[in-house]
Parts: structure tokens; sequence; C-alpha cells
């Protein structure tokens, strides 16, 4: 409960100016192209969390244990996403590729590596 907690407080957040701290081998995407990599894709990370990305820009977060935040998603400089939650929240987070897996990484510099990328069908 208190990571649960935690993790709202993280999304509750106001977007600042990011100054993303990168690893060695971070590969960044373009709008257009991260746009491409994640569009129609879900994102399983190794707490069994769900990013799911709609190609209409549709986004739902699933927590590992359950619950989900749903909003809209978009692409925007420097591989990051904006998604602005159903409750007027807005949350910029940055995607990565590294050693050919994708990282999520938020503005505070914590980094989350994909699992798995799973296609829409």
């Amino acid at each position: 409960m208190r990571m649960m907690i935690g993790f709202l407080m993280l999304l509750a957040a106001p977007v600042a100016a990011q100054d993303w701290k990168t690893q060695p081998g971070d590969t960044a995407f373009d709008s257009a192209s991260l746009t491409e990599r994640l569009s129609g894709q879900t994102l399983v990370f190794f707490d069994n969390g769900r990013s799911v990305f709609e190609s209409n820009g549709q986004y739902q977060y699933t927590y590992g244990g359950g619950g989900t935040w749903y909003g809209h998603w978009k692409a925007v400089a420097d591989s990051t996403f904006c998604v602005t939650f159903v409750t007027g929240v807005e949350r910029c987070d940055r995607i990565v590729e590294n050693g050919g897996r994708l990282v999520l990484q938020t503005k505070d510099g914590m980094r989350f590596p994909v699992r798995e990328v799973v296609a829409h069908s």
C-alpha cells in the first residue's frame, strides 16, 4: 500500500523542465520515432505493471497488483511522452533504449526497464 501511495504521489507531481540523467548506452527517440515505437503497444515492466499506448492516443497504466489510471498520451521532444490523466494531472516521462531494451525514466532519474513489449492485435 505504501508503494502505491508513493507512486500516486509521483503521478501527481507537477511537470517541470526536465534535466534527464542519461546513462552510457541510452539512445533517445525523436517524437515521430517515439510515437511509432509506442503506438499500439503495451509495455510490461518487471513488477507486472503495464503501460498501454493505444494508437488513438488513449493510455492506461495498470499497477502490478491492480488498479488502473486512464488518460491520453502524446510523444514530445527528446524521447519524452506526456500523459494527461482523466483527473487532469499531467505527467511526463522519458523512454530510451539501452542494450536493446526499452527503459522508462522518471523526471527524478528513476529507471524502470521494460520486461516485454506486446503489440495490440
